[in-house]
């Protein structure tokens, strides 16, 4: 029997082609019905959510005493800072107190303090020293040293290196830096 192509045309509709039957249209509900619809599918889900917490809170909680759980200050923001110069060689306590003194009152370039207060980094030594030259030029060459170290040899001088830059992120890491190599030197 030769294969034949189906005819595009359908002669007799068969059961699983025919049309379903219409629907019947369904009534509108009255208000009445649909809030009634609505207040059972609302009870259904108040009911899930009461069952829920009962579940969730069945177990009386444990009453915890915060004083046997907090073991640090609850505000270390409010304590005072240490003290980082007290144990420090005397150079490299001055350069600490000029680093927490540039922090504090900002860097300035071009003099050693400016109108409102700011200071370079030999301003910042300087008021540190108190008065002690001796122990103002010892700082001024450690801090040398340090600038030479990390940004070499061509650096003349201080005061040329803090008023190089644009902002005071350099010269107090410089003043950081100075204090732990004085401190590693022991003056």
């Amino acid at each position: 029997m030769p294969y034949t192509q189906p005819s595009p045309v359908r002669d007799k509709p068969t059961a699983t082609t025919q049309p379903a039957a219409t629907a019947a249209p369904r009534a509108a509900l009255s208000l009445e019905a649909r809030l009634a619809a609505v207040d059972a599918a609302m009870t259904v889900r108040l009911d899930e959510a009461a069952l829920t917490y009962e579940v969730n809170t069945a177990h009386p909680a444990t009453v915890v005493d915060l004083a046997d759980v907090v073991t640090v200050p609850l505000t270390p923001t409010l304590q005072p800072d240490p003290d980082p110069a007290a144990d420090a060689s005397p150079v490299a306590g001055l350069l600490e107190r000029a680093r927490h003194r540039m922090q504090d009152d900002g860097w300035c370039s071009g003099t050693l303090t400016d109108e409102n207060g700011a200071v370079c980094l030999l301003g910042a030594i300087r008021k540190e020293a108190g008065g002690n030259r001796g122990l103002e030029g010892d700082a001024a060459r450690i801090v040398l040293d340090a600038i030479r170290r990390q940004f070499g040899d061509h650096v003349d001088s201080v005061p040329a290196f803090n008023d190089a830059h644009g902002s005071g992120r350099a010269p107090l890491r410089i003043l950081a830096d100075a204090a732990r190599l004085a401190d590693a030197r022991g003056l």
